[in-house]
């Protein structure tokens, strides 16, 4: 019997190790995304809000052309809460056609060809 309750319990502390290190490292806002690519341009416009603390946050509004890696676009809305790099290009991660969840900057190199096709132009 107290084999049974010592090896069950290694099971379980095993599982909730497995469970602490997938949360820790998985990014489920990029996880299962689809992949659009953009050249950041202006802002479209800026969001001020005053937090509790009497701090102004300003929110980073984008409205831009996405391309998929097939090259086909997609027009896609996303904030940032700083202003980000005027002519840097950005992978975003996006769910339910245009919902962008997260975004990392990439290098020209990074971006598939036929999405590269479509944003020299």
């Amino acid at each position: 019997m107290k084999k049974i309750i010592g090896i069950t319990i290694g099971i379980v502390s095993i599982l909730l190790v497995a469970a602490v290190v997938i949360l820790a490292t998985v990014d489920f806002n990029r996880f299962g995304k689809e992949n659009v690519y953009v050249q950041v341009g202006e802002p479209s416009y800026a969001d001020e809000s005053q937090l509790d603390s009497g701090e102004i946050m300003t929110t980073y509004w984008y409205e831009l052309p996405a391309y998929h890696e097939d090259g086909n676009v997609l027009n896609v809305e996303f904030s940032a809460q700083k202003e980000l790099k005027q002519g840097a290009y950005l992978k975003l991660y996006v769910k339910q056609e245009n919902e962008v969840t997260s975004y990392d900057e990439v290098s020209w190199e990074e971006i598939p060809e036929s999405a590269q096709e479509e944003l020299e132009q």
